[in-house]
């Protein structure tokens, strides 16, 4: 048998000091002990020769916290800094044009003894997803209609108010998040916000002011704060950087436009509007004066008429046009659109709308404005820098743990990098993620079929070099995103009982900055996995169970959108489709009935429910699923299994997952020693660094070396 030789050419920022830690070789069964052996320079490679080896799996690295991904070879071979195998010494290390290869390039992981900074560790936690005005209404007081989308009962009353959900009663429910075992909750923007649909928090007016439409008396956005810390639970607020709304931002710029009191429809008259709570006009109907907007940097015309005349009777010019108001049917652009050319380009671009083939183009992706009541903000400009920025430190200061960013492609990658690492330089420590809305893999220029350049994808977000090819061209950026990679995979496999092509995303973890940090979920808000992505998941139950087993397992944090734990909406669109749909007949429906007194013990007794509470124990109690990298990665459809090692063995975790029936799984290449199972409590011993355990259908095997055994109680699912 001829030895197995490898030769490595190290990247040129790696040290000289380059060690190769290998496992599982064939056919005698040896390891090496972490960092390995050192490597030999050999006619200008980096060498190691295995001898009386036909098979190996190794890992190179340089001792400074720089190494390649898990490597298998089975013959001798040439390994570049570009990522890839050669049988015959390669002339250049470059690949060919177009070239695209899964296989991971060198890249540092946390394999070495983990630092202990003393600061939090959020992969330590879980997230539960909320929009705070659909959840739970504990103040019916400051509820409120928007304009669009009112739903009428059969006697033709307005019902189900937009704003709805608020702080008070989401105070009142944190014991159902914490008993649900969630130790996070991400709640949608809570600035006050102007739109006609402006429920959900994404339309910003006022950055410094929180909305008082989620505010009470006795529950303030700290009451809600101080509320959670005291339950152990942190907050992540909801950031938007990249747009405000139609009407400007309250005392810094103003967007021109008519007072809404003066808008009459076509075919109406004066003080006929009736429209639910919106009796006479369209003004905002629970201010005096019936206008939606009080920005004392509005030209004196219009800050003279906000004052009075409620009835929006009295004649008024409009300045553009020199035309007289009211007028039935005049120019509805007038009071609810935007003239992009008109905007201040002291904090505005205008470059107009976002259309056809700008969604996959980073300059009108930046530079154009994403809806008409997303107006796009000139956010290199220091001006937008300055009030944003201080304005998010105020709630940072407040006690904020977490900050989550909206839009994230919609903002050039190194001027929204400077908003996140002015909030971290604010609160040291600080976690900070973002929605850069994929739905595909989003490897961009890495090829994989992607159609939108690296510099608009979720990768390049956490990195820090200029090479849409080379991930590794830069560092870890520190700004995290959610997987939109991995949810784009269940469109394909979940509802048809799979994990197939699940692993061909995990494998590519090498691409981020640190793909442990990613936040992984199944749907949110905006999407779900089914079809074409606009509906809640809509699969069997026990699919479901299998995805939360999925998630909660494989690296990153999960999340869940709230309602998924008693599948609430199942099937649903997301947002509203058609044009007479409302909330209710959407994900976004108010989930206050699930959860009040009469039917909250119904609700903690959903399948489900009982699911996510038992992985929430299990994944808290095991610090491998929190923090560890993925290795000794298997998929085959109805399966997957993978190693989670966290500090060189201080945690250290073999999964596997079936989806569909039953099946017996065996992993080679693991640590030996006594594993036992924190489903089932079953035991099992590693000799030779082989593993073997059986898992039951849509279940887990979560066999940790040295374990405490079995975590909370069988459920319908895990078990």
């Amino acid at each position: 048998m001829p030895d197995l030789i490898v030769r490595f050419r190290k990247p040129a920022d790696w040290a000289d000091s380059v060690h190769i830690h290998y496992w599982n070789t064939h056919p005698q069964g040896h390891s090496s002990t972490w960092p390995g052996v050192p490597m030999e320079q050999v006619d200008g490679w980096l060498t190691y020769r295995f001898q009386g080896v036909a098979a190996a799996s190794f890992v190179f690295n340089d001792l400074q916290g720089r190494q390649s991904g898990d490597l298998h070879r089975d013959r001798s071979g040439w390994y570049t800094e570009n990522g890839r195998w050669y049988d015959q010494p390669p002339q250049s290390a470059a690949s060919a044009p177009g070239e695209f290869s899964p296989r991971p390039k060198p890249k540092a992981a946390p394999r070495i003894k983990a630092e202990t900074t003393g600061r939090p560790d959020f992969r330590a936690e879980t997230i539960y997803f909320l929009l705070t005005a659909r959840f739970y209404d504990g103040d019916p007081s400051n509820n409120f209609f928007c304009r669009d989308r009112i739903r009428f009962n059969a006697a033709g009353q307005a019902t189900d108010p937009h704003w709805r959900g608020d702080f008070k009663g989401l105070i009142q429910r944190l014991d159902y998040i914490r008993d649900l075992g969630f130790s996070a909750i991400w709640i949608t923007p809570p600035i006050e916000n102007r739109s006609g649909l402006d429920y959900h928090g994404y339309h910003g007016y006022d950055w410094a002011r929180i909305d008082p439409r989620l505010e009470s008396p006795d529950a303030r956005y700290q009451d809600l704060i101080d509320a959670a810390h005291a339950r152990g639970i942190k907050i992540i607020q909801d950031v938007v950087v990249n747009h405000s709304c139609q009407y400007g931002i309250r005392g810094q710029v103003w967007i021109d436009h008519l007072p809404i009191k003066y808008y009459v429809p076509q075919g109406s008259e004066p003080g006929r509007i009736d429209h639910g709570p919106y009796q006479g006009s369209l003004g905002n109907y629970a201010w005096p004066n019936r206008d939606d907007v009080d920005n004392p940097v509005a030209p004196a015309w219009y800050r003279e008429r906000h004052t009075r005349d409620p009835e929006g009777i009295e004649p008024l010019v409009d300045p553009k046009t020199g035309e007289t108001l009211p007028k039935p049917g005049y120019d509805p652009g007038r009071f609810f659109g935007i003239d992009a050319n008109t905007l201040d380009p002291e904090w505005y671009h205008q470059e107009g709308f976002i259309c056809g083939g700008d969604w996959e183009s980073a300059h009108p992706l930046q530079h154009k404005h994403l809806a008409g009541d997303c107006i796009d903000l000139a956010t290199e400009r220091e001006n937008v820098k300055d009030y944003i920025i201080g304005s998010i430190n105020r709630y940072l200061d407040m006690g904020v743990d977490a900050l989550r960013i909206d839009t994230v492609k919609h903002l050039e990658r190194d001027n929204l990098l400077a908003y996140v690492n002015a909030w971290k330089a604010h609160k040291p420590g600080l976690f900070v993620f973002g929605e850069n809305l994929v739905k595909g893999y989003g490897w961009g220029d890495l090829g994989g079929g992607d159609n939108g350049p690296s510099q608009i994808r979720p990768w390049w977000y956490t990195r820090l070099g200029h090479d849409p090819r080379d991930p590794n061209a830069g560092g870890d950026s520190g700004f995290s995103q959610l997987d939109f990679g991995l949810f784009s995979t269940f469109r394909d496999n979940l509802s048809r009982g799979s994990f197939e092509g699940v692993a061909r995303v995990l494998e590519m973890d090498w691409i981020y900055g640190n793909a442990t940090e990613l936040v992984t979920f199944l749907q949110n808000h905006d999407v779900g996995p089914d079809n074409d992505f606009r509906f809640r998941f809509k699969g069997e139950q026990w699919m479901a169970a299998a995805a939360y087993n999925l998630l909660w397992t494989v690296r990153g944090i999960p999340c869940l959108y709230f309602g998924e734990e008693i599948e609430f909406m199942k099937g649903a669109p997301q947002d509203v489709i058609g044009n007479d749909d409302t909330l209710d007949t959407t994900g976004r429906a108010y989930f206050g009935d699930h959860i009040d007194d009469a039917h909250i013990a119904q609700t903690q007794n959903h399948p489900l429910y009982r699911h996510i509470r038992r992985l929430n124990r299990i994944r808290g109690a095991i610090p491998a699923l929190q923090k560890a990298p993925m290795s000794h990665l298997a998929e085959w459809g109805s399966g997957l299994s993978f190693v989670r090692d966290w500090n060189d063995g201080e945690s250290y975790a073999v999964v596997g997952l079936t989806i569909g029936g039953g099946q017996d799984i065996r992993v080679e290449g693991v640590r030996d020693g006594i594993y036992r199972d924190a489903v089932t409590g079953n035991e099992s011993t590693a000799r030779g660094g082989n593993l073997s355990f059986h898992v039951k259908g849509n279940s887990a095997g979560i066999y940790v070396l040295g374990g405490p055994g079995k975590i909370g109680e069988d459920g319908v699912y895990l078990r």
